[in-house]
């Protein structure tokens, strides 16, 4: 049965969605092999809607383990792209095999089943995406889940407006982390009626012996904020050593390929980008000369992999001698603890400067960034000189990986995210959680944010 935080509008949206992407894909292979590699006639049982049987076979088990993974029910899986893909492709291998012992003479064309197979993929995955981007404007499609916030007193009000900053959440109650494992902040929780808890900072001992199980049993979910040992932990196996209970943590074999295959969609998508949006950057590049005397771009030394500098470009958005300014207006950045320097009404951006910045399209030239390697697609944001030399130790982690044009913080809030230490956390979270899905629904975001313009300024 679909969660309520999907809902079985939205699953039953993404249920035809499916049906719709695996047709389109199926006629296109069909059409497209027609001629000269046509279905044997022994595996078209019977038509429906113009499609053959075969097709309706290759659906319906596509669509029955989408739910069995909970595609259309779970937050934490019905944007999980790269599995979908897997399950489509394993429902493709398999029919090979069940061919085989069906019938090892008959066997359906290659380039049918090639063009069907990699076809389904980009539809199924295309018009999901097309959802998720669309169908999260609208607040029927996401009702209100009632969250309940523990943390430390300086971070509750922060917590509790980056929640209902998010569309579907709103937050119905808070305590101090100390007061945890007190036996009325179960009670408040009871009554608030939240369906889920955020946590940050609890103390372990009492958070095992008290409120996990009391949660539990109350069957509402517990969201943890996590430290950098926890995320360690998921790393790694248990394992007995010298007669002591520890965590193993291997590195991984195909770790490099991943990467390397990280490189390769940055490329593509980098040249992909480039090639269509030329009409854009062109357009852009008069805009800007017809609204402030100077050049089309801005580079600025920006501290990436492993601390090097290096120039990031931008379309330029602020008056030729912005930098130089910029030391007479520190008294009015906005920045808590003054490590970024953001202020939201900056005298010194052009008139075309406001609308760049609010839709992101000044970022665009990255993808060159991008191309020679300096970037990636998505990555911890490269931050000025300035904004380094000002860093704690272990802020510097996420210069173990490429920067990025978008990233966790830059979804998570963007300029809503006003100190250093909220966005170390988020980018942490990033390196150590990579995935081509994270990835993509970091970009998939992303551009949900640019079409409708939240939080840059």
């Amino acid at each position: 049965m679909p969660q309520p935080e999907v809902g079985w509008f939205v699953a039953i949206v993404l249920a035809l969605g499916d049906i719709a992407g695996l047709a389109i894909a199926w006629h296109f292979a069909e059409k497209l092999n027609q001629s000269f590699a046509p279905i044997p006639k022994q595996l078209v049982w019977w038509e429906w809607l113009g499609l053959s049987s075969l097709f309706w076979v290759f659906a319906f088990f596509i669509i029955v383990l989408f739910a069995y993974h909970n595609f259309y029910s779970a937050t934490s899986q019905w944007r999980n792209y790269v599995k979908q893909t897997q399950v489509i492709s394993t429902v493709y291998l398999l029919s090979l095999v069940v061919a085989y012992f069906y019938d090892p003479k008959l066997d359906a064309p290659r380039s049918l089943f090639f063009t069907a197979w990699t076809s389904s993929i980009v539809f199924v995955i295309g018009i999901r995406l097309a959802i998720t981007i669309f169908l999260h404007q609208f607040r029927f499609t996401r009702p209100q889940i009632p969250v309940f916030v523990i943390a430390p007193r300086d971070r509750i009000a922060l917590l509790t407006e980056m929640v209902e900053k998010r569309v579907g959440y709103r937050v119905v109650g808070a305590v101090e982390s100390s007061q945890a494992h007190i036996s009325s902040t179960m009670q408040l929780i009871k009554a608030s009626g939240a369906r889920e808890v955020l946590a940050d900072s609890l103390p372990e001992t009492r958070l095992a012996s008290n409120l996990y199980w009391q949660l539990r049993n109350a069957r509402i979910s517990l969201l943890l904020v996590p430290s950098s040992l926890v995320m360690l932990h998921r790393r790694g196996a248990p394992e007995i050593f010298a007669g002591m209970p520890t965590i193993r943590i291997e590195p991984q074999f195909f770790a490099i390929w991943e990467y390397r295959l990280k490189r390769l969609f940055d490329v593509c998508g980098a040249l992909l980008g480039i090639i269509c949006l030329a009409p854009v950057f062109a357009f852009v590049a008069i805009a800007i000369k017809l609204s402030s005397p100077g050049g089309v771009f801005y580079s600025q030394e920006r501290v990436g992999l492993h601390g090097q500098v290096f120039r990031m470009w931008k379309f330029r958005t602020m008056c030729n001698d912005a930098d130089k300014q910029q030391a007479g207006l520190e008294r009015l950045n906005e920045s808590k603890d003054g490590v970024m320097f953001k202020i939201k009404h900056d005298p010194r951006i052009i008139p075309i400067g406001r609308f760049l910045r609010r839709t992101s399209i000044d970022e665009l030239p990255q993808l060159f960034n991008v191309l020679m390697g300096q970037m990636s697609m998505v990555g911890p944001r490269p931050l000025p000189i300035r904004d380094v030399a000002r860093f704690d130790e272990w802020h510097h982690t996420r210069h173990l990986v490429l920067p990025g044009i978008t990233g966790f913080w830059q979804i998570s809030g963007r300029s809503q995210i006003d100190t250093i230490d909220d966005a170390a956390r988020l980018d942490l979270f990033y390196i150590d959680h990579w995935s081509f899905n994270l990835d993509l629904e970091i970009l998939i975001e992303t551009l949900r944010i640019v079409l409708f313009s939240k939080g840059a300024y």
